[in-house]
C-alpha cells in the first residue's frame, strides 16, 4: 500500500486506534481500510463517512461484506487486479481534495432557552459569509426549524423522506434537494407526525455536507429521562464547537450544570461554552459561569425583534450590530482556527 500511494503522488497517514485514528478517519480526504482489521472493535466503531475503500488481497467473506457496508465503503480494491484503479482514486483524492466543513451543535438548557433561534442566526450568519450553510433540525417535537425560517412552504425534502437514509450520500445532491432560505440549506422535521431522528440518516446527511465542504449547524432537542440520546451523542461527540443557551436564571443554570457534569465519567455536552441569554432581574453571566461550571462564550441581549418576527415568518435578524448577529458571529469566531479559515 506505501508503495502504492508513493506512486500516486501522496503522504499516507497511518492510523491504528485511539483519537490518532477517529481524527485522521475524520479529516482524510481518502480512507483505507486494510481487509485484516475489518473485524476489530475500533473500526467497528468508526462513523459511516464518504470517501471510504476496503483493501484486500482475497475475496471477502459474508461476515467482512457486511461490516465493509456499514463502514459506508465505496468499493473493495483486491489487489494485485485493482491497483491501477487504486492509485488513480488515491490521486484524484491528492489533486483535489475538499476542506472538510465544520459542525457546530446547539441545545438549550431548558424549554423556550432560544436554541432554535440561534441555530438559525448562525447558520444565516455563515450562509452570509460566501458559503451555504445546511442547517439540521434534530428535535422532532420542536415544531418545525422551517417555521423559524418562515420557510414552511418551501419545496424541497424534509426528514421523513430521509429518514431512511444510509451510507455513501453525495453532498451536492443532498443540498440541491433541500429547501433554502437566505444562503441556508434546511432539513426540517415534521409537524404532522413528529418521529425521533435516527442517529444513521442524522449522521449521513451532516458527513455528506461537511465532505462537501458546507458548514453544519444542528439544532439538539433537550434531553430527555434517558439522557441525550444516541444520534445527539453522535453529532456531539463530532462537533468542532458544542453551545448550551442558559437564560440568566437560576434553574435553568441548574439544568445546565446537570447537562455539563456527571460523576460517572463525561457526559455529551461536557465541553459545551455557554451562550447566556439576558433576562430582566435575572443572574449576571459570571454567576451563570460559576453555577454551571462552564465558560460564557456570549451574552444574548433581549431582542425586541425576535417574537414579532418570528409569528410573522421571517428569519431572526443577523445584522452586525442585532443581538443574534453579534452572538452569532462571536460563536463563528470561537471555531478552531483550522476550520475558521477554511470559510
Amino acid at each position: 500500500m506505501l508503495r502504492l500511494l508513493a506512486a500516486a503522488g501522496t503522504e499516507p497517514q497511518l492510523a491504528t486506534g485511539g483519537s490518532a485514528l477517529r481524527r485522521a478517519h475524520r479529516d482524510a480526504t481518502l480512507v483505507l481500510v486494510g481487509a485484516d482489521v475489518l473485524e476489530a472493535p475500533v473500526v467497528r466503531a468508526l462513523p459511516r463517512r464518504p470517501g471510504v475503500v476496503v483493501v484486500a488481497t482475497g475475496e471477502l467473506s459474508p461476515a467482512e461484506w457486511a461490516t465493509a457496508v456499514e463502514l459506508g465503503a465505496e468499493r473493495v480494491a483486491l489487489l494485485p487486479d485493482d491497483e491501477g484503479w487504486l492509485v488513480s482514486r488515491a490521486a484524484a483524492a491528492a489533486r483535489s481534495p475538499v476542506e472538510r466543513g465544520w459542525l457546530v451543535a446547539v441545545g438549550g438548557s431548558c424549554g423556550g432557552a432560544g436554541a432554535s433561534t440561534l441555530s438559525a442566526a448562525l447558520a444565516l450568519a455563515a450562509g452570509r459569509g460566501g458559503a451555504e450553510a445546511l442547517l439540521v433540525d434534530a428535535d422532532p417535537w420542536g415544531g418545525g426549524l422551517d417555521l423559524v425560517l418562515g420557510a414552511e412552504r418551501a419545496e424541497g425534502l424534509r426528514w421523513p423522506e430521509l429518514r431512511e437514509l444510509r451510507g455513501s450520500v453525495a453532498g451536492d445532491a443532498l443540498m440541491a434537494a433541500l429547501p433554502e432560505v437566505g444562503g441556508v440549506s434546511l432539513l426540517a422535521t415534521s409537524r404532522g407526525a413528529p418521529f425521533p431522528v435516527p442517529e444513521e440518516a442524522l449522521t449521513t446527511v451532516i458527513g455528506a455536507a461537511r465532505a462537501g465542504g458546507w458548514p453544519v449547524v444542528v439544532d439538539l432537542p433537550r434531553p430527555g429521562p434517558a439522557g441525550p440520546g444516541r444520534a445527539a451523542e453522535a453529532v456531539l461527540a463530532e462537533a468542532d464547537l458544542a453551545v448550551l443557551v442558559v437564560p440568566a436564571r437560576l434553574r435553568a443554570a441548574s439544568a445546565a450544570r446537570l447537562l455539563t457534569s456527571a460523576d460517572d465519567g463525561a457526559p455529551p455536552w461536557a465541553t459545551a461554552g455557554l451562550v447566556v441569554r439576558s433576562v430582566p432581574g435575572g443572574l449576571s453571566r459570571d454567576e451563570v459561569s460559576a453555577v454551571v461550571g462552564r465558560p460564557v462564550l456570549a451574552e444574548l441581549a433581549h431582542d425586541r425583534s425576535a417574537v414579532p418576527r418570528g409569528e410573522r415568518g421571517e428569519p431572526p435578524a443577523v445584522a452586525p450590530r442585532s443581538p443574534f448577529g453579534v452572538v452569532a458571529r462571536r460563536l463563528l469566531a470561537e471555531l478552531p482556527s483550522r476550520v475558521r479559515d477554511d470559510r
